[in-house]
């Protein structure tokens, strides 16, 4: 009976040095991704994957593509292990939702590979114009969160799981709301370690430079539903596809309420494709009662394969 499941697919922070090495030494069709990779970028990423150094790979430009070409390169070699794999949805956290997109045939490796790249590029400009901050509150009810960032002229950037939100904003900002968290019953306040402002505001010119990029991109209707982080519903037509990648860019990522939607859905069994188990750790906050495969290497993929074809 072939194996229905979900693929999950990583964001920015998921990067490692090193990823995708053992993969690219095991399968040589790993290996040739990444050189098309390499050559459409007119650099080596699969350099910067294997080789860092890390201030090199959390970069923007650098680390989304990473990111999407070591999801991509798993599930090649996950499809073909497991040939009776059936794909039922896609679901990909903030950058993760363009291979999604990818692993769904919205658009091919190449046309994803230069958004992303793109994305991750005017992203990083954004970040280098603008001075910005982020903040993950830890604990807290989400109406007292809104309320402290509405008061403080910050951004709800990421709704990750219960108990887990993440502002985005000025810098001012961002300090003024971590001085009053204690006030709005937040256990914990932590400033992360980031370039600058991701999901709000702040990246408007990161926006407006990618929704012409998506303009011109080669877009068609998915094969399995891609639930989109800013609606956190499903989206079908290119057209609505090209809006919510765009709107995604200043807008939240609504994690909790896209895995609810899937697991309404009838879906039990998530694969995640990246190189940490960040999203099976959000998963077991948002419902414990799914299982959450995480494949990040070789030794995680044949545990993974056995697990599917027992």
């Amino acid at each position: 009976m072939p194996k229905q499941v979900v693929l999950l697919f990583a964001g920015q922070g998921a990067q490692k040095v090193g990823m995708g090495k053992d993969l690219a030494e095991a399968y040589p069709a790993v290996r040739e991704l990444l050189d098309q990779a390499d050559a459409a970028l007119g650099y080596s990423l699969s350099q910067v994957m294997f080789e860092g150094p890390m201030e090199e790979l959390t970069k923007t430009s650098r680390c989304q593509p990473a990111l999407y070409a070591h999801g991509l390169a798993l599930l090649k070699v996950l499809k073909d292990k497991v040939p009776d794999l059936e794909v039922t949805a896609a679901a990909g956290l903030s950058l993760g939702e363009f291979t999604a997109h990818a692993a769904a045939g919205t658009f091919d490796f190449a046309t994803g590979l230069n958004l992303v790249f793109q994305r991750g590029s005017f992203m990083e400009e954004a970040c280098e114009n603008t001075k910005g901050a982020m903040l993950a509150m830890i604990g807290g009810e989400e109406s007292a969160i809104r309320e402290l960032a509405a008061e403080s002229d910050v951004d709800v950037a990421n709704l990750n799981a219960p108990g887990q939100i993440v502002l985005s904003g000025s810098v001012e900002g961002i300090e003024a709301a971590a001085a009053k968290s204690k006030e709005k019953g937040i256990k914990r306040a932590i400033p992360l370690p980031v370039a600058g402002a991701y999901h709000s505001r702040l990246m408007k010119s990161a926006q407006d430079k990618l929704a012409v990029v998506l303009e011109q991109a080669a877009i068609v209707s998915p094969a399995v539903p891609v639930v989109c982080n800013f609606e956190a519903r499903p989206v079908n037509r290119p057209e609505e596809i090209r809006a919510t990648l765009t709107a995604q860019v200043t807008g939240s990522v609504r994690w909790v309420e896209s895995m609810q939607h899937l697991i309404s859905q009838g879906h039990t069994l998530f694969i995640e494709l990246g190189p940490d188990a960040t999203l099976a750790g959000l998963m077991g906050k948002i419902d414990k009662s799914v299982r959450v495969i995480s494949i990040k290497d070789t030794a995680t993929l044949d545990a993974a394969v056995a697990e599917l074809t027992a």
